[in-house]
């Protein structure tokens, strides 16, 4: 491990116990991985892939210290809550244009049926009368 790479992990380590502790410095103090990226001044991708095992311990840290989701699952949280909302709406309105769709098949299917009666009707000679079926 290079010194560069050792002063990141101590400046995100630091950055993490700042944040938790609502004394940010360099940041707008949000429980977020940007919010960290920022207090530490490094780059969130630096942070994100070569010191995935500091955020994974920054969102550990954020719920066992403060008792709370971080900022980004509460937002992802939200939105799952939304989305199932708006599943249950769609599958409500699914379930009446099914219905919708069976009713109007058994119509077109009663007028087909009325068409090909008087269709036939029309091919029999004047002076002949159908009797109807019982």
């Amino acid at each position: 491990m290079n010194e560069q790479h050792q002063d990141e992990r101590t400046r995100i380590s630091d950055a993490i116990d700042r944040l938790v502790t609502g004394q940010a410095t360099n940041s707008n103090g949000s429980l977020t991985v940007v919010a960290l990226a920022a207090e530490a001044g490094v780059h969130r991708m630096a942070l994100l892939k070569r010191h995935a095992d500091l955020k994974n311990e920054f969102y550990e840290r954020v719920r066992a210290d403060t008792k709370q989701a971080p900022e980004s699952e509460m937002r992802l949280r939200k939105n799952v809550t939304k989305l199932k909302e708006r599943v249950s709406d769609l599958t409500e309105e699914n379930s009446g244009l099914k219905d919708q769709v069976t009713h109007l098949a058994l119509a077109g299917a009663v007028l087909a049926d009325r068409l090909r009666k008087a269709e036939e009707a029309a091919r029999l000679p004047d002076n002949v009368l159908r009797f109807p079926k019982p």
